[in-house]
């Protein structure tokens, strides 16, 4: 598998390290779209949330649970934006399920 995030698990990758148990990592974007922008990942390959079933569902919920611990970590204390990304169409870049924290400043109201 040729996955970057999967390389970056395997320690193959350096990253910017923000949390990181025995399921789940959290690092800094390389391209942050905020003062703050980290990705927090499942250790485990899961390409989408449209790939999740009752078998994968357990370890998102594991990355879910990591966000407010990787934003404590980076400061963000008066608020940020989660999102995540599903397909092509979606904006998907890299498909490893991933969750993009933003923070550090007062967010637009709307994304357009």
């Amino acid at each position: 598998m040729d996955c970057i995030f999967c390389k970056i698990v395997a320690g193959e990758i350096p990253t910017s390290k923000v949390y990181e148990d025995e399921h789940v990592l959290a690092f800094k974007d390389i391209h942050p779209q905020a003062p703050v922008h980290v990705l927090v990942i499942p250790k485990t390959h899961i390409e989408s949330v449209d790939k999740l079933d009752d078998a994968t569902a357990e370890l998102a919920a594991k990355a879910l649970a990591a966000i407010p611990k990787a934003a404590r970590e980076m400061g963000l204390t008066e608020g940020y934006r989660v999102i995540t990304n599903v397909g092509r169409h979606g904006c998907q870049s890299v498909f490893h399920l991933h969750f993009h924290v933003l923070g550090g400043k007062q967010l637009p109201e709307r994304m357009s």
